[in-house]
Formats: structure tokens, C-alpha cells, sequence
């Protein structure tokens, strides 16, 4: 059965029911947020790893950037390969826009209207970043749906041999695609798990905050465990996916204009539905920096 818990600032939390998620109700992120509501979704944050915010229908991207700074330095937005529209570069740099619409004939934001797969956000770079948080302003009337997985749990109902056998690995995430499977700028499109390149991370980390153990797995293309025969690596990977993906390790997230989400990256992946080409969705997404992972 779902709980509410109430708080001195009027924020409720109520937790999803599933493996991860709950709502933050009784939150105008327009309005100036006290330190001790902080410390609320916070706390949330780290029990419940993605939270939602509904109704939050007229805020700014200025707005956005200022809540996201409660928790945490923002990164700045990556340079977009190929040419962004005049409103796209109008922006703040802290936001990025995820969006399949275009503006004066050029790409609004990215990631356009395909499926992304199951990842976590910029594994591939030695300090992949704290967390993210997604506001919608316009939702396609169907698909589009982001799905959400726990890693805590991924990790813990890890048969006891598979557990074993990765304690102490290290995996080298590839750097090469993005989320859409898009070879980025500048990179060779290898075939070969062995010349990846990007960071290397341990198959099972640390939460900084929590001091629990999660899988880090981040993308599943490219991925190499350092040290193993190919064959190996493949096999252990294959079924660490597998398993980090059964439904009953997730959370779905079904858009409504005026949804926030906000999710940990150190100990989620998200993957999306993809939606009709014809239908419009629009986007915006700040990033909190994270820590050199250990």
C-alpha cells in the first residue's frame, strides 16, 4: 500500500509502490525553496532514486536551472554535432533540450523521436554526472515513455555466482554512440569490444551518498570487461543485462505536460519508448556534476 509522509514544509512523499519512484506533491518549483524542503527531497531522493513533480505547467527554464542547483553544480550543455536552431543556442547553457521538433528548419534539441535504449548518462566520461532532471512542456499523445531501472536492486538479487565472479572487475564504457545509438562526431565506429574507447568504472560501485553497492553498468554496445577473454566478457555482460532489465526492477513514467523528473544516475538506468515522427514532444533537461568515480 502507498504512504504519505507529511512534512512541516507541506511536501509529501509518495512513493510509487514499485521497485523505485515516488511523487513529490505540495512543491511549486516557481516559488523560493527553503533549505529544510531541500533536505526533504533529498532525503526522498536517495530512498526513492527518481522523483516525479506534476503540474509544474508555467516553469521557466530559468527556474529549472535554479531548483536543479539545490542538488548539486550543473554541468553546462555538451556541443551539439550539426547545427542547432537560433532558440536552441538562446538557451542557458545549463539546459538541454530533448525534442524532435524544429525550429527555422533545424533541430530544436536532440535525441528526435527514436527509441533510446537502456543507459545511464555519460558513463563514458571519468566523472559521469550526479543526476539529471527532465521537464516536459509538450508530450506526444502516446509513446515516448521513459522507463526507469534500480541498480541497488539490480545488484542485490544478482545470483550469488555471478556476484561473486564480478566483485573487483572493471568495464570500459564506450564513448562513441549516444543514448539513440548515433555515432558521435570525431569517433571511429569500431566493431570490436577490445578498442573501445571511453572510461573504464567498476562493474560494481559505491553510491557516494548511500554507501550502497549498485551495478554500474551504463551501455550495453561496445562494452568490454577489462582483462577477459572477449568471449568472457560477452557472457558475463550479456547476463548482467539481462538481468538489470526484468520488469520487476522498474519503474515507468507515463508524461504529462508540466512533469519534472529527477533521477540519480549513479544508481539508475532509463531507457525510451519512441513515439510518432509526426507528433510533437519538447523537453527540457539540466545535469548535476558528479564525482570522480572510485
Amino acid at each position: 500500500m502507498d504512504t504519505v509522509t507529511d512534512t512541516a514544509t507541506a511536501i509529501r512523499v509518495r512513493p510509487s509502490g514499485a521497485a523505485l519512484g515516488a511523487d513529490i506533491e505540495g512543491l511549486d518549483m516557481n516559488q523560493p525553496i527553503s533549505p529544510e524542503q531541500v533536505k526533504e527531497i533529498v532525503h526522498a531522493w536517495e530512498q526513492h532514486l527518481v522523483l516525479r513533480f506534476r503540474g509544474q505547467t508555467s516553469l521557466t527554464v530559468e527556474g529549472l536551472a535554479a531548483f536543479s542547483r539545490h542538488l548539486g553544480a550543473l554541468d553546462k550543455r555538451p556541443t551539439a554535432s550539426g547545427g542547432m536552431s537560433s532558440a536552441h543556442d538562446a538557451l542557458p547553457p545549463e539546459i538541454t533540450v530533448i525534442s524532435n521538433v524544429k525550429v527555422e528548419g533545424k533541430p530544436l534539441g536532440a535525441l528526435g523521436d527514436g527509441e533510446a535504449v537502456w543507459h545511464a548518462d555519460m558513463t563514458y566520461n571519468e566523472r559521469p554526472p550526479k543526476g539529471a532532471a527532465l521537464y516536459a512542456v509538450e508530450v506526444p499523445p502516446s509513446g515516448g515513455n521513459t522507463h526507469f531501472a534500480s541498480m541497488y536492486l539490480a545488484y542485490e538479487t544478482l545470483d550469488g555466482d555471478l556476484k561473486q565472479r564480478i566483485e573487483g572487475l572493471r568495464c570500459i564504457h564506450d564513448a562513441s554512440r549516444n543514448s539513440a545509438g548515433e555515432l558521435r562526431l570525431g569517433f571511429s565506429d569500431h566493431t570490436d569490444p577490445r578498442q573501445t574507447v571511453g572510461a573504464t568504472h567498476p562493474l560494481v560501485a559505491t553510491h557516494a551518498s548511500t554507501g550502497r553497492r549498485c551495478l554500474l553498468l551504463g551501455r550495453r554496445r561496445n562494452a568490454y570487461i577489462v582483462g577477459l577473454p572477449l568471449d568472457e566478457s560477452e557472457a558475463i555482460l550479456d547476463r548482467l543485462w539481462a538481468h538489470a532489465a526484468n520488469p520487476a526492477l522498474t519503474w515507468t513514467q507515463v508524461w504529462q505536460v508540466g512533469d519534472v523528473m529527477l533521477w540519480d544516475n549513479s544508481c539508475t538506468m532509463h531507457r525510451r519508448d519512441s513515439f510518432d515522427p509526426a507528433t510533437r514532444r519538447l523537453m527540457y533537461r539540466t545535469q548535476i556534476a558528479g564525482r570522480v568515480a572510485p
